[in-house]
């Protein structure tokens, strides 16, 4: 392991997010910024590792993405895994979410085979819920924080709306009559998963802080 990046020596607070996805890296740059974190993505980190999402659950992905990475940069590393599962498939895609299609597949792509498996479900058999898992681990790559968050609401039987990433023109808050294609970045970050799991790691992220255990 390499370890002992030049950005991470000089600022103690530094946080790399040890995702590929810039949807999901601008979303969690947002949540955590009030909390003075000097806020990395990988892509600045040209030597980087590209973590393997091989486990059999968000969370085992989400601690290979946070562990692997920090012992490898010598940062502290936010690892998340997150995707969507459907009821009436049960619990598809899940950890296939960004691959439901094939490898290469796009956000479209995705779009199209879910659509396709679902068929003529009616609406009430459409509940799916997206889940978010998240795990901070120190440069060490010991696993510290860990938390996880559930967002309920049903497939539409086509896309709406623009705003979002992976599923969300297909996603609707039930409750709101809105997809998250529609409701948009700030409403979003209210009631989304990643929001959710945010919300229940921040405390945790903060007693560490002020325990001095974030060097």
């Amino acid at each position: 392991m390499r370890g002992g990046s030049a950005i991470c020596r000089h600022s103690t607070r530094t946080l790399v997010l040890g995702t590929g996805n810039r949807g999901k890296a601008v979303e969690l740059a947002d949540l955590l910024r009030p909390w003075g974190l000097d806020v990395k993505t990988r892509a600045d980190y040209p030597e980087a590792l590209a973590v393997a999402e091989s486990g059999a659950s968000f969370a085992a992905n989400a601690r290979r993405k946070a562990s692997l990475q920090a012992q490898h940069l010598g940062c502290w590393v936010l690892g998340e895994d997150s995707g969507l599962m459907v009821d009436a498939l049960d619990g598809a895609p899940g950890v296939w979410s960004a691959r439901y299609a094939g490898p290469n597949a796009t956000d479209q792509d995705n779009i199209r085979q879910l659509l396709q498996a679902l068929g003529a479900i009616p609406p009430e058999q459409r509940t799916a819920r997206y889940v978010s898992h998240m795990t901070l681990a120190d440069s060490t790559g010991a696993v510290r924080a860990e938390a996880e968050g559930i967002c309920r609401g049903r497939i539409t039987s086509a896309p709406v709306g623009r705003a979002g990433f992976g599923y969300d023109p297909l996603f609707e808050i039930v409750e709101y009559h809105r997809t998250f294609g529609q409701l948009g970045v700030r409403v979003k970050q209210l009631l989304s998963h990643r929001s959710r799991a945010m919300r229940s790691l921040l405390p945790q992220i903060g007693e560490l802080i002020r325990k001095g255990h974030w060097r």
